[in-house]
């Protein structure tokens, strides 16, 4: 389950047999996040269980997006995944703790797949995720991925998640080597990054459920799935909100030095 946007993303899947994704019946939902998503969650989960034929007993493992993201969707994820875990059976089942940027990084490889595009340069590489953290920020993480498009191995991360303003990001991607930009940023920020060094092949994408699933044995395998009661988020940024001084002294500084800057 992801829930860190704006986008509520569900999914199950069964295997057979194989961590290979071509092995793997799934079944999945979309819908909106934030205070509505709470209301209808289980219900939705339940439903893709329903769906799938599986019981929640059955259930081995849930993954959900730990962030960084929505700080009420963050907190919506990480709620679900405990009371559901820690209900399904005695001593509960393993959580899988999944980095919001990874995922969005493989939800672009996935895109590419589904266009077509297995080829190494597609899915191979550096591949920067910048999502919009609102108040002039983006989050930004850089994974390197092999062609494989189910990682058999947790890609490296050569970027922990960060915040960075778009103009500092702009820097930083010029700084290294090029490979593949993704998030959902560029609708906000696109203006000044145009032409820029590093942006010419941004490619839309969001967190899903999906691209949850395909981490999902890599991690398991690394030793990352963790207890019931250490689901918890990761926000990267510790401030929910600036007070109206703060935002308007940020305004000041920033059209001083980037005229550009919203």
């Amino acid at each position: 389950m992801d829930t860190s946007t704006d986008q509520l993303s569900l999914a199950v899947a069964t295997t057979h047999g194989s961590v290979d994704a071509a092995t793997w019946d799934v079944w999945a939902f979309s819908g909106e996040s934030g205070a509505k998503a709470s209301a209808g969650m289980v219900a939705a989960i339940q439903a893709l269980l329903a769906d799938a034929g599986i019981a929640l007993s059955q259930v081995d493992a849930i993954a959900f997006g730990q962030g960084p993201g929505a700080f009420t969707g963050l907190r919506t994820a990480c709620a679900v995944t405990q009371g559901l875990a820690a209900s399904l059976r005695p001593g509960g089942v393993p959580v899988i703790p999944v980095n919001t940027l990874l995922a969005v990084a493989q939800a672009a490889r996935l895109a590419a797949a589904a266009r077509g595009d297995v080829s190494a340069t597609a899915l191979a590489g550096p591949w920067t995720a910048v999502m919009d953290a609102r108040m002039g920020e983006v989050y930004v993480a850089r994974y390197v991925f092999t062609s494989a498009l189910t990682p058999t191995a947790v890609p490296a991360c050569t970027q922990a998640p960060v915040l960075l303003t778009p103009t500092a990001l702009k820097a930083w991607v010029a700084d290294r080597e090029r490979g593949h930009v993704v998030g959902n940023a560029y609708a906000a920020y696109g203006a000044q990054w145009v032409d820029a060094p590093g942006f010419e092949m941004w490619q839309d994408a969001m967190p899903t459920a999906a691209a949850l699933l395909h981490l999902s044995p890599a991690l398991w395998a690394s030793g990352a799935a963790v207890a019931a009661s250490d689901a918890v988020p990761l926000y990267v940024r510790d401030k929910v909100a600036q007070t109206t001084a703060e935002r308007l002294h940020l305004k000041a500084v920033q059209a001083a030095k980037d005229p550009l800057q919203p």
